[in-house]
């Protein structure tokens, strides 16, 4: 049985902030959340997180079936923060330790340390041109592992190697807590460091297999600023996968993917797309600069032009939608639908063919096929106290500046003439005209201004 244990007690004290560390966000979730993703990608069993600074915080944010908290209520360093977790994982599971603010590690990655560690003891050691601040990984004449020396407990020739510890090894239920047992705190942060475990397998003459990477997927957050390079590289990851499966992208450095994204063939995304939850894209979808799409499905064919926000929506085929568009939660568009220019949906349904190409709001509506709102048009769908529905059917035309105030309906070919207030339901193929009669003033004066002294 496989069991992961996630070290997230620390306070993040460079981060600067009240939030823990481990509940900073990267790609619109928590940072410790991308680490049980992956521990459940390469079948963890049991998921055990050490918590600490602001623990009922991170205990509520990771709270799930499969999530067990152990409080750590002194931070005395890695080594005591596993001896928390322990004594609740079997004997004989193998135990894999991994580190809430380590979000990039990818389950191909751990999966080969789980292989390994079925034959004994494994650490994750990278290759890197910079290793200060890093443990080393120290190997003997015949390149077999020695130990890991942090690098403030180093000599001078120990800092000149470059393959460091990412801190993630694995090993039984049972080896862990043994040698957890034999570790001090005998260095110059008085801390028990997790890596001297490994020193202590040696000396019991076990020997330690190492899985080295070369990618970035080790780098941690310590700061902001680690937290921005961590984004960008998991973004750099995001788009990666979604050009290899055939999306098109204008910068893969301007855009932004927080969630999980499905689309079709001949997609193309343009600069500052943001991309959020569960967002799934047809074939031959367009979407123009700086547009949010956030849990929504955009049908094939539809252009999303530029700065328009859709989120919770549905949006069939051949639609299109903006610029400065906002379907906000409950909309749904049938096919060839178009909503323009400053067109604000909610919870509403627009049957195919049906338009509101600029300035209109549009609440708690069902519009039918081929029916057109005009410009400066709202829906009155809240009383102050009750959201009530307006109903337009088949080919109802709505000209400029009308305000409908629900409930309403208006039947099919249903015609409310410009600049009307209608409170009263329209029959089929009625005229309504709803707005006060026209006086033409002979003789009226301007207003003019006072001179100025």
């Amino acid at each position: 049985m496989l069991e992961v244990i996630i070290l997230g007690a620390g306070k993040g004290t460079r981060m600067r902030s009240s939030l823990p560390k481990v509940l900073h966000n990267l790609a619109g979730k928590p940072l410790i959340h991308h680490v049980i993703d992956t521990a459940r990608q390469i079948g963890a069993a049991k998921i055990h997180v050490v918590v600490g600074h602001d623990a009922d915080a991170v205990e509520s944010a990771v709270s799930a079936h499969d999530v067990s908290c152990h409080r750590q209520t002194e931070q005395l360093g890695t080594g005591h923060a596993v001896k928390q977790a322990i004594p609740a994982c079997r004997p004989d599971s193998t135990v894999i330790v991994l580190f809430g603010d380590v979000p990039l590690l990818t389950h191909h990655t751990l999966a080969s340390v789980v292989e390994m560690a079925a034959s004994g003891p494994v650490v994750l050691a990278a290759k890197v041109e910079d290793p200060s601040g890093y443990g080393r990984v120290v190997r003997d004449g015949q390149g077999l592992f020695a130990r890991v020396v942090e690098h403030k407990d180093a000599n001078e020739q120990e800092r000149e190697l470059n393959e460091i510890n990412t801190g993630v090894l694995a090993a039984t239920g049972e080896q862990l807590a043994s040698w957890l047992n034999q570790i001090d705190n005998d260095n110059s942060q008085a801390e028990y460091y997790l890596p001297d475990v490994l020193g202590v397998a040696i000396r019991e003459g076990v020997s330690v297999s190492v899985v080295t990477t070369g990618s970035d997927e080790w780098l941690g957050v310590n700061d902001r600023v680690q937290l921005a390079h961590v984004e960008r590289a998991l973004q750099a990851r995001e788009a990666s996968q979604l050009m290899a499966a055939g999306v098109g992208i204008a910068d893969p450095t301007r855009i932004d993917i927080r969630g999980n994204v499905t689309a079709g063939q001949d997609v193309f995304l343009d600069v500052g797309v943001v991309l959020e939850g569960e967002v799934s894209l047809g074939d031959n979808v367009r979407v123009e600069p700086y547009v949010v799409l956030k849990n929504c499905s955009i049908g094939s064919g539809t252009l999303v032009n530029s700065f328009s926000h859709i989120e919770d929506a549905s949006v069939g085929n051949d639609c299109q939608i903006g610029p400065y568009a906002r379907l906000r939660p409950g909309s749904e568009l049938a096919e060839g639908v178009k909503v323009g220019n400053f067109v604000e949906l909610k919870n509403s349904y627009m049957g195919a063919g049906a338009k509101a190409n600029h300035l209109a709001y549009v609440g708690d509506a069902t519009v039918g096929a081929n029916s057109n709102i005009g410009a400066g048009t709202i829906t009155c769908n809240y009383d102050g106290a009750n959201k009530h529905k307006t109903i337009l059917g088949d080919r109802v035309f709505v000209g400029s500046n009308s305000t409908l105030v629900a409930p309403l309906t208006v039947a099919d070919d249903g015609f409310v003439a410009a600049g009307s207030t209608v409170t009263s339901d329209i029959a089929e193929s009625q005229l309504a005209v709803g707005r006060a009669k026209q006086r033409n003033i002979d003789g009226w004066k301007r207003p003019t201004k006072e001179p100025k002294d």
